[in-house]
């Protein structure tokens, strides 16, 4: 089994203001996690640049423009209250979506049988036009994306198990029946979207709020109940995983109670689900996760069940 790692040097070049949760500091421990004996099996790649068009498979070309245009030369510059981009952000989004792209083609190739996409800003929050959360462009979408119109695949799955709602890979598949969006996370939280009767333009996606404090049991019954049922009726050919780990109990962000071993157990289930319904064609993406050490530890718990045989 052949996991691909991919990552690039231009992520550490998105710095956001003193205090932010998302910062350098948390793509440095889930490299240091990484750089282990267990890990040296890993197929280590340089994420590349994504391009205009691929980006505006999922987003409209001013919105591009717009948010190259508003990377500062020094300092920051903030696109709402909790979305910063300093100099260095620009490049760093267009890796993260590039990582995806890669990811996609090497797992389409046969180069590796799944990967894990090391990178920030996350994206799941981006929506059509409009920067939020901590993401500037929908990263996972635009692999999704890019795996359908450029690899002519015809349907793809993308769950995401980070504790708040991806609002915006909500608002970018809502209408593309060829995407299902599956999410778990906690309610009430940011960004205050995901309820249960939010189901997307023709079914294509569900949502499964989790109460605060819910555990790992939660999840279980979320994948076992309603995520998974759903996941093997949409019979994806590439599954997408939107790896949030701040649902973690040590996170500081949020109130729910999951550990290594509950992501670990999604993690096997998604896994399982790609091996039966799509070749094994798995690409998973960094988003949140916000206590340093329960990322790390997250992290690698995610990556070694996507390197198990």
């Amino acid at each position: 089994m052949t996991t691909a790692l991919i990552t690039h040097p231009d992520c550490l070049n998105h710095v956001t203001p003193e205090g932010h949760p998302e910062r350098v500091a948390r793509l440095q421990a889930i490299l240091a996690a990484l750089k282990g004996e267990q890990f040296d099996a890993l197929k280590r790649v340089e994420a590349p640049l994504a391009d205009k068009a691929q980006i505006t498979r999922a987003h409209p070309s001013d919105y591009f423009e717009r948010v190259k245009a508003s990377e500062p030369a020094s300092g920051w510059a903030a696109l709402d209250g909790d979305t910063h981009m300093s100099n260095g952000s620009f490049q760093a989004a267009l890796r993260a979506a590039g990582a995806n792209v890669k990811a996609v083609d090497m797992v389409m190739s046969g180069d590796a049988d799944n990967a894990f996409c090391a990178v920030r800003p996350p994206g799941h929050h981006a929506e059509t036009a409009t920067s939020m959360g901590f993401c500037l462009f929908g990263s996972v979408v635009i692999g999704a994306k890019h795996a359908l119109e450029h690899h002519g695949l015809s349907r793809v799955a993308i769950i995401d198990f980070d504790v708040h709602h991806g609002n915006g890979t909500q608002d970018l598949v809502w209408n593309d029946d060829r995407i299902f969006f599956g999410s778990t996370h906690q309610m009430p939280l940011y960004p205050g979207s995901g309820a249960a009767h939010e189901t997307g333009g023709s079914g294509n996606v569900m949502n499964i709020p989790l109460a605060p404090n819910a555990d790992g049991q939660a999840l279980k019954d979320a994948f076992e109940k309603s995520i998974l049922p759903a996941l093997y009726h949409h019979k994806p050919q590439m599954i997408f995983i939107s790896a949030g780990f701040d649902a973690h109990h040590a996170d500081p962000l949020a109130n729910l109670n999951f550990n290594e071993d509950d992501f670990a157990w999604a993690t096997r289930q998604l896994k399982t689900a790609a091996k039966k319904l799509c070749q094994g064609r798995l690409v998973s993406t960094l988003e949140g996760g916000y206590d340093l050490d329960a990322l790390a530890a997250s992290t690698a718990a995610h990556v070694k069940v996507l390197m198990e045989h």
